[in-house]
């Protein structure tokens, strides 16, 4: 094959070169008399035949096919090798402005379909009840806790330490530590050594410096910030001591101790945005809108994280629990899921889910649209799969993202003791002002 290959580059070679030239000479080189005549006349080179081009492709062709493919790599060292450096290279096109697939920022919608299932996601600030899109709600919730400084400093800075720093782990660390100083004041409140803090105490500086809302919240309880000598040594040096008011009660420090390390982010709610339609044929279709299928930068990361930690499971031989998570992973790149449930009178219940929230989160939500919400009920998704409520299951995992259409019946032993005692479920389930507000779906 190799000979072969050969003769076709010499032919090749040799129509191109033209008359009076020799195989052997190099492109530039070129006879006296060809000088001579190309003086006169100069003709233009002619590049190889048709024929000559598609007998070079398929010989090069068929050795291609014949030389051994390149293996992947075979160890598994080598593999997990391989996939860090595509999740890098991934999460370095993710963070790029440009990158496709990740709407880190979204652009209000001006023009909204009026076929969309639902116009987008939004969210409920805890704090002050504000609808909000994906791309108000931390700068929101950021300006509200600000603003509830001037009422109460305290839960503010508590709220700030909590919500502003997002390494959760450092956070508990400063917490803790916190913790401790006030544990000393209350134990030893006689000891003036407890009774102030330095600033430019090399743990003080490493764990609660270092997080946002932390000052803020040893002034709102009683600290003041002074400037105090140093013993035996020329200059001073910044303290936090505590005030005489709060001396006076060392017990509402325990109290404020107790709200720190008790505290939780302040993060928006998913609004449901829970609306009911007439039965409908167009109950199955689903048009959602771009925020059902972006990530925002935290969720990009997120995503990287899962799969890193996923290294070590996938980097061995593809086995079909491998396979598995992998199906995992790409239910795992929706963020919301958009949900329907088809009741007995065929009337529809819609509601907006995160796609990781748990089954029993969806059952809440459906018993809180029912008139009877102490009768057990079930759901089932297309194809006949019984959803059960105390399975530990995400909504992704039972495959009801990014959008399901679910049938609801009432438990089955249930309708057979009503029947025995000669009654029938009525046959509207919804909530009066449910039904008082009810839509026709397009």
């Amino acid at each position: 094959m190799k000979k072969f290959f050969q003769e076709i580059k010499a032919d090749i070679k040799f129509k191109s070169a033209g008359p009076g030239q020799k195989l052997t000479d190099s492109a530039g080189e070129k006879t006296p008399k060809e000088k001579s005549s190309q003086q006169a006349v100069q003709q233009p080179r002619q590049g190889p035949t048709d024929e000559a081009q598609m007998a070079a492709a398929a010989a090069l062709a068929r050795l291609e096919q014949k030389q051994p493919r390149a293996r992947g790599p075979t160890s598994q060292d080598s593999i997990r090798n391989q996939v860090r450096k595509e999740l890098q290279a991934e999460a370095t096109s993710s963070n790029s402005p440009g990158a496709p697939g990740t709407n880190l920022v979204p652009e209000p919608k001006e023009d909204i379909s009026p076929h969309l299932a639902v116009p987008g996601v939004y969210f409920i600030c805890p704090l002050t009840g504000v609808t909000l899109r994906r791309d108000q709600r931390d700068a929101h919730i950021k300006e509200a806790i600000l603003s509830h400084f001037s009422t109460d400093p305290v839960a503010a800075s508590i709220m700030k330490i909590h919500t502003f720093n997002r390494d959760r782990d450092r956070v508990r660390l400063g917490v803790d530590t916190i913790a401790k100083y006030l544990d000393n004041i209350h134990l030893h409140p006689e000891e003036e050594k407890y009774q102030k803090i330095k600033l430019q105490n090399k743990v003080f500086q490493e764990r609660i410096n270092c997080l946002e809302g932390t000052h803020e919240f040893f002034e709102a309880i009683g600290f003041k910030k002074v400037t105090l000598p140093v013993p035996d040594q020329d200059g001073s040096e910044e303290f936090y001591v505590l005030g005489e008011a709060t001396r006076a009660q060392p017990q509402s420090l325990e109290q404020y101790k107790q709200q720190l390390l008790s505290a939780e982010p302040v993060r928006a709610m998913l609004d449901r945005q829970r609306r009911v339609f007439r039965p409908s044929a167009l109950a199955s279709h689903f048009e959602l809108p771009a925020d059902f299928f972006s990530l925002t930068a935290e969720e990009v990361k997120r995503e990287q994280r899962l799969r890193t930690e996923a290294v070590e499971r996938l980097s061995s031989l593809r086995t079909k629990a491998m396979r598995e998570k992998e199906e995992q992973r790409e239910l795992r790149k929706y963020t919301y899921a958009l949900l329907r449930v088809r009741l007995p009178d065929g009337c529809l219940l819609q509601g907006t889910f995160y796609a990781r929230e748990r089954l029993s989160v969806l059952f809440q939500f459906v018993r809180g649209a029912l008139q009877n919400d102490w009768l057990p009920f079930e759901l089932r998704a297309s194809g006949g799969q019984r959803l059960v409520e105390d399975e530990a299951l995400a909504l992704n995992e039972c495959g009801l993202v990014p959008s399901a259409l679910l049938t609801f019946s009432w438990d089955a032993s249930v309708l057979e003791d009503m029947r025995a005692a000669g009654a029938e479920p009525a046959t509207s389930v919804l909530r009066p002002e449910l039904l008082a507000a009810i839509e026709q779906l397009s």
